[in-house]
């Protein structure tokens, strides 16, 4: 397993030992069909994008759960007040408390790039709106349970814990 080989110290920021929140976040882009050659590598970078920007551990736990979602609108089922459709809505979902101000400024920012960038046009950063959303405590389910902030960094603690037993363990066979 490549996790288990990354050092110990990459593995366990002082953040995730601190009462600030560190959760996965969802992201979810919505655009007129055809606006992106290639949807899945554009979910792999958005995903990846804020998943850098939160600064959360690059466990598993973290890597599976951060998510991008392209969904693809029918011609004409996107508009703003003038008719234009040629807009693109990218809305995040975090954890409370996840992104500080600079972290929201540079998730607008390079969301956005992205976006205009997979769709080759980069007139598209006038036209692209990012929404930042904060699940409440509790909001967060996975695997079937609803988890508290406090259940989720204890959840990473446990795993950054066992890649961190694996890992002494393959160093000392």
């Amino acid at each position: 397993m490549t996790a288990v080989r990354i050092a110990a110290d990459r593995m366990m920021p002082t953040r995730l030992f601190s009462k600030e929140p560190t959760l996965m976040p969802m992201i979810d882009v919505y655009a007129t069909a055809g606006t992106f050659a290639d949807k899945h590598q554009l979910a792999v970078d958005l995903a990846s994008t804020v998943m850098a920007i939160e600064q959360v551990p690059n466990i598993p736990m973290f890597r599976q759960n951060t998510a991008g979602f392209v969904h693809e609108l029918p011609a004409g089922d996107l508009s703003n007040v003038d008719g234009d459709t040629n807009y693109v809505r990218v809305q995040v979902l975090t954890n409370a408390g996840a992104l500080d101000r600079e972290k929201q400024l540079a998730v607008v920012q390079q969301l956005t790039d992205l976006v205009a960038a997979a769709a080759g046009d980069p007139t598209l950063v006038n036209r692209t709106w990012v929404l930042l959303t904060e699940a409440v405590a509790g909001g967060w389910g996975l695997s079937g349970h609803a988890n508290t902030n406090d259940e989720l960094v204890t959840a990473a603690r446990a795993q950054i814990g066992a890649l961190q037993a694996a890992a002494a363990a393959s160093k000392a066979e």
